[in-house]
């Protein structure tokens, strides 16, 4: 039942890895909620402080109504338990138990692709992301990013403006907007994609929770566009999780003088596929979708 899900998700002490682990142990979201403190003590990687946290957590939530509440607000959720969860998301080591969204999470379950870039980026990469995207849309693939400012925005836009689909996914609770100025975009995501999050309302956008958001972006797409990224940016962080998910992670070249290219330098070096042409990207997916590209140029 989603109401123990979203109850366990309610403790900030549980991640993926440990929740993942206790339902690998106790069977359901319901017996974990259940069980004795020693019970969930014996579980790898918990111990007698974690148990001790969910015994007080459970003397302050009741899952129904906590559950009920999150329901009134119009959002919904997907358990790894329902034939809805994306599927390629159940390959990854540490898939959420829980999945809240606002949209149709059917747009996951056709060919998808992620689109990430630095927050910061050129006029260049501000057009490649659009234009990709835009082209990605009219072959009918869902155009996976984060609604961060800078290259997710313009990717989101691109699919958007072109009658695709897209996802957002978040680093905070599906009731916050960030970063606030895109609370229109959010709101186009939802009514033509899925936005999506595996962190409870309320959930502020704490820095710590961008890595986790990025293994969900990678995740969700059978692979990884980085348009523009600087030596440290996030984006290199996702084409890195891509790679250790076993996904594909495409780069576009840039100006050697640019510093927002650095980043993509750096991963052709690595071995991703140097990207002049959204075809090289669509190469690696079935013949159809190459060939609703040349139908709509």
């Amino acid at each position: 039942m989603h109401a123990y899900y979203h109850a366990l998700n309610l403790i900030p002490q549980l991640g993926p890895v440990r929740t993942n682990r206790l339902l690998a142990a106790c069977g359901s979201a319901c017996a974990v909620w259940e069980a004795s403190a020693s019970r969930l003590a014996a579980v790898e990687g918990c111990g007698v402080g974690l148990a001790a946290q969910i015994a007080s957590a459970r003397e302050l939530i009741d899952p129904i109504k906590a559950w009920q509440e999150f329901c009134s607000r119009g959002f919904t959720a997907v358990s790894r338990d329902d034939g809805a969860y994306p599927l390629l998301l159940r390959e990854i080591h540490d898939p959420p138990p829980l999945l809240y969204y606002s949209g149709d999470l059917r747009v996951l379950h056709q060919p998808s692709l992620a689109v990430v870039g630095s927050r910061r980026h050129t006029v260049y990469g501000r057009e490649i992301a659009y234009k990709f995207a835009a082209q990605l849309a009219v072959c009918g693939i869902t155009v996976v990013s984060g609604m961060a400012r800078g290259i997710d925005t313009w990717a989101h836009r691109g699919t958007l403006d072109h009658s695709g689909a897209t996802a957002a996914v978040l680093g905070c609770g599906l009731d916050i907007c960030y970063p606030p100025e895109n609370r229109l975009l959010m709101q186009n995501i939802q009514r033509q994609g899925v936005v999506l999050s595996e962190f409870p309302p309320g959930s502020e956008p704490l820095p710590a929770n961008f890595p986790r958001r990025n293994r969900l972006i990678s995740g969700l797409s059978q692979g990884t566009l980085v348009v523009e990224a600087g030596e440290k940016s996030g984006a290199l962080i996702t084409a890195t999780i891509a790679l250790e998910q076993g996904r594909e992670v495409f780069a576009v070249p840039g100006s050697i003088l640019s510093n927002c290219s650095r980043g993509c330098h750096y991963l052709i070096k690595q071995g991703a596929k140097l990207v002049d042409g959204v075809e090289a990207i669509l190469e690696e997916f079935p013949p159809e979708y190459i060939n609703r590209l040349k139908v709509n140029i």
